[in-house]
């Protein structure tokens, strides 16, 4: 599993959080857009904090290599803590997987 695979899947969190936000809305509609560009920012940047906030507190210095691996730790972490928070709903390498059973039952409090 490489740092990118682990920052490309946490990413796609961005559309559960523009739908969960504003309902069900097609890439190109500019609210929606906006939502999904400021959540992967977001949640991006977290996961570097965290990775950054860990070494620096447990060492106080580091090397790149093992920034790369907190940082690949903190993404795969907070990408579980999503599927948690959304029930019925996975970040893949190719997008978010959806138990429909599942999901539906998380999204019936969304806006339309």
């Amino acid at each position: 599993m490489s740092l990118r695979d682990s920052l490309n899947r946490l990413a796609k969190w961005r559309s559960v959080f523009a739908g969960w936000q504003l309902g069900t809305r097609p890439k190109g509609d500019p609210e929606s857009d906006a939502v999904r560009d400021h959540r992967e920012v977001t949640l991006l940047l977290r996961a570097e904090v965290n990775a950054l906030t860990k070494l620096l507190t447990d060492k106080g210095t580091f090397t790149i290599e093992e920034f790369k691996t907190q940082l690949t730790e903190e993404a795969d972490y907070l990408s579980a803590a999503m599927e948690k928070k959304f029930p019925g709903m996975k970040a893949t390498d190719t997008g978010i997987q959806m138990d429909t059973q599942i999901a539906c039952e998380t999204m019936k409090s969304w806006k339309p």
